[in-house]
C-alpha cells in the first residue's frame, strides 16, 4: 500500500511497521510520526549487521545530530561493539556518567515505548598529542605519509608528488621519519650541496620544490604542530577493545582546538581509518561491526582536498567494510559529502534543515532527491521536524532501503553534556594506554643519522612509564625564521620574503655526508603508472612512468601514502 495517492494512516503505519519488522540484533532509533502522532507501535530500528554499510547523520545545527550518536553509541557499546567519536564539543565525555531520569524526560520515553534506564558506558578519553586531558594520540610522520601530510601542508599536487619521493629517499635508505624534525633534515639534506646528486637520482624533483616544502614544514613546527608527531605511535587496535564485562570501548577523542587547526584534526582521522584499512583482515559479512567510526564535521575532510585525497576516502569508504568497519559521517547537509561518497551511505539519518537562503533551498530539494520515494512531503517534513526527530531510511537485512520514516529518536541514557573533570581525569590515570602512549620519545631516527648524532639521551622513566626525554629539541622562533629565510634565499635564489630582525641568528648546522646509495635495480624504464593508481597523484604517475617497477612497489605504500612499518 506504501505511496499511493491518500493512503490512510493504517495503511502509512503497516508499511513502517512492516519495513522495520527485522530478524537479527538492531539499534533502536525511536518510534515513527505519522501524520502528526507519534506511535510507538512502529519502532524505527537499524539492523545490527548493517552498520558497516556506513551511514550519514545530517542536520541544521541544533538540530540534535550530537544527542543521536550518542544514543546509537550507547547501544553499540551495549551490543559489543566498540565505537570512535569525535569529541567536538566536549558534551560526549558525559557517556561515562549515567544520567539523571526527570518527569519530564521519563514521560518522552515512556510515549516512545523506550524502557529507559540511567546507565554509564566504557569510555576511553583520548587527546591528539595531549592537546587536552586524554591519552596522547600520536603518528610517526612515516605512517602516515605524504599524502595526509600534503593535505595538511596544503601543498599542490606536484609538490604533493615531490613529497612522495622525498618518503621513498628515506624509506630506501632507512631513515625514520618519526617527527617533523626528521623529515626536515631530510629535505635539508636533499637541497645541500652534499645531498644533491641524490636529489638528481630521485628525477622529478626539482630544488625549487623541496625547498617549497621545507618552508611549509617549518610553518608547521612554527605553528606548535610537532607535538602531534612522534613516538610513542598509537596503535589503532586499541579501538577495537571491549570493556571486561563485554560492553564495546567507546574511544572518544577531544578536540579542544578544533577550529584552529581544522586540517590536521580532519587529517588524523582520515590516519586512523587508514590505518585501520592497512591492517585488518577481511571479515566477509559479520553479525555485527568490528567497530563504528564517526566522523563529525565531515565536511572539513573534503574542503578543497586534493584528488588524490578525494579518491582515496572513496576507496577508504568502499573497502573497509569488508573488514567490518562502519563509518557514520556526521555533517550539516549531504552536499557536504561528495557523491562518489555519498552513494556509499546506506543508512541515512537526516535532522531539520533551514531553508532560509537560495542555497539552503538548493542543498533542501538535493536531499529529498536522495530519499526513497515515501508517503511524506519530504520538504516540509524536512523543514519543520523538531529538535530530536529525523527522516530516516536504512539498509535491511537483505540489503533493500527501509521505508522513509520521520522519527521521534530515543533519549540517550547517559548524560548529555560533558562529565567532570574530576571522572575524565581519575578515568584517564586508570588507564592501562597511559602507560603505553603517556610520554612521549625521542628514538634514533632521521635527524640523528644525518647531524651524526647518537640517540637521544633519555632520563629516568616514571614507574611504568616510557623515558622522559632530558632535553627538548625544539628551536626557538629565532632559529626556525633564520632557518625559514636561509631556505627560500639559498634554495629559490632570491632574497627572503619573510621579515627579519637586527639579532644575528646562528648559522644551522652543516649537513652530514649523503647517507650510503641503495644499489640500483635492475629491469628499469618499466611503465608502472597504471598500477600506482589515482590515490598518488597525477603528477608522480607521470614522474614514475620511466622509473623502474622496484621504484613503484616502494613507493605503493597503501591507499593514502601511509606505511605499517612501525616501531611499537
Amino acid at each position: 500500500m506504501a505511496n499511493e495517492p491518500n493512503a490512510t494512516t493504517a495503511e502509512k503505519l503497516a508499511t513502517i511497521q512492516q519495513g522495520y519488522t527485522l530478524e537479527g540484533a538492531t539499534i533502536e532509533l525511536g518510534a515513527a510520526i505519522v501524520d502528526g502522532e507519534i506511535h510507538k507501535e512502529a519502532q524505527v530500528r537499524l539492523p545490527l549487521a548493517m552498520m558497516n554499510r556506513h551511514g550519514l547523520v545530517a542536520g541544521a545545527t541544533g538540530t540534535g545530530k550530537t544527542v543521536t550518536l550518542h544514543m546509537i553509541a550507547e547501544q553499540l557499546s551495549t551490543a559489543g561493539v566498540p565505537v570512535f567519536l569525535a569529541d567536538i564539543k566536549g558534551d560526549l565525555s558525559g557517556l561515562a556518567t549515567p544520567a539523571t531520569g526527570s518527569e519530564k524526560l521519563l514521560a518522552r520515553t515512556e510515549a516512545l515505548g523506550q524502557q529507559w534506564q540511567a546507565k554509564n558506558f566504557p569510555v576511553e578519553f583520548l587527546s591528539l598529542g595531549g592537546d587536552g586531558h586524554g591519552i596522547p594520540v600520536r603518528a610517526t610522520i612515516t605512517s602516515f605519509g605524504p599524502i595526509l601530510l600534503s593535505r595538511i601542508m596544503d601543498l599542490n599536487d606536484t609538490q604533493e608528488s615531490s613529497l612522495q619521493l622525498i618518503f621513498h629517499f628515506a624509506d630506501k635508505n632507512n631513515l625514520e621519519l618519526i617527527d617533523l624534525k626528521d623529515l626536515r633534515a631530510v629535505i635539508q639534506f636533499l637541497t645541500s650541496d652534499e645531498g644533491k646528486a641524490e636529489l638528481e637520482n630521485l628525477g622529478g624533483l626539482s630544488k625549487a620544490t623541496a625547498g617549497v616544502i621545507l618552508r611549509e614544514l617549518v610553518t608547521l613546527e612554527a605553528q606548535g604542530m610537532e607535538k602531534f608527531f612522534g613516538e610513542p605511535e598509537f596503535d589503532t587496535a586499541e579501538l577495537l577493545r571491549t570493556a571486561p564485562d563485554g560492553r564495546g570501548v567507546i574511544s572518544c577523542l577531544e578536540l579542544p582546538t578544533l577550529q584552529t587547526k581544522p586540517l590536521l584534526f580532519s587529517t588524523f582521522l582520515m590516519w586512523l581509518l587508514a590505518d585501520l584499512f592497512e591492517d585488518l583482515p577481511e571479515a566477509g559479512d559479520l553479525d555485527k561491526p568490528k567497530l563504528v567510526f564517526f566522523l563529525d564535521e565531515a565536511h572539513l575532510l573534503f574542503n578543497g582536498a586534493s584528488k588524490a585525497f578525494l579518491e582515496a576516502i572513496t576507496t577508504t569508504v568502499r573497502l573497509i567494510r569488508s573488514k567490518g568497519v562502519g563509518i557514520f559521517f556526521v555533517t550539516q547537509t549531504p552536499k557536504d559529502v561528495p557523491a562518489d561518497v555519498l552513494g556509499q551511505l546506506a543508512n541515512r539519518i537526516q535532522h531539520a534543515l533551514r531553508a532560509f537562503t537560495p542555497e539552503d533551498a538548493k542543498a533542501l530539494k538535493a536531499t529529498v532527491s536522495t530519499f526513497p520515494v515515501s508517503d511524506y512531503d519530504l520538504e516540509k517534513t524536512l523543514t519543520s521536524a523538531g529538535i530530536g526527530e529525523a527522516v530516516i531510511t536504512v539498509m535491511n537485512e537483505k540489503g533493500a532501503p527501509t521505508p522513509v520514516a520521520l522519527t521521534r529518536l530515543r533519549a540517550p541514557e547517559s548524560v548529555m553534556g560533558p562529565s567532570t573533570d574530576e571522572l575524565v581525569t581519575s578515568t584517564v590515570a586508570a588507564s592501562s594506554l597511559l602507560v603505553k602512549y603517556g610520554t612521549a620519545v625521542d628514538n634514533l631516527s632521521a635527524y640523528e643519522k644525518l647531524n651524526g648524532n647518537t640517540a637521544v639521551p633519555t632520563g629516568d622513566a616514571a614507574p611504568g612509564l616510557p623515558p622522559v626525554p632530558a632535553s627538548s629539541s625544539g628551536a626557538s622562533q629565532a632559529d626556525i625564521d633564520a632557518e625559514a629565510r636561509r631556505i627560500e634565499e639559498e634554495i629559490l635564489g632570491r632574497p627572503s620574503s619573510r621579515s627579519s630582525t637586527p639579532e644575528s641568528y646562528p648559522a644551522p648546522p652543516a649537513p652530514a655526508p649523503a647517507p650510503q646509495q641503495a644499489p640500483q635495480q635492475d629491469g628499469m624504464f618499466g611503465d608502472i603508472a597504471g598500477a600506482l593508481g589515482g590515490a598518488l597523484g597525477g603528477g608522480l604517475k607521470s614522474m614514475v612512468r620511466s622509473m623502474g617497477t622496484q621504484l613503484g612497489r616502494d613507493l605503493m605504500r597503501g591507499v593514502f601514502g601511509t606505511s605499517s612499518r612501525r616501531r611499537r
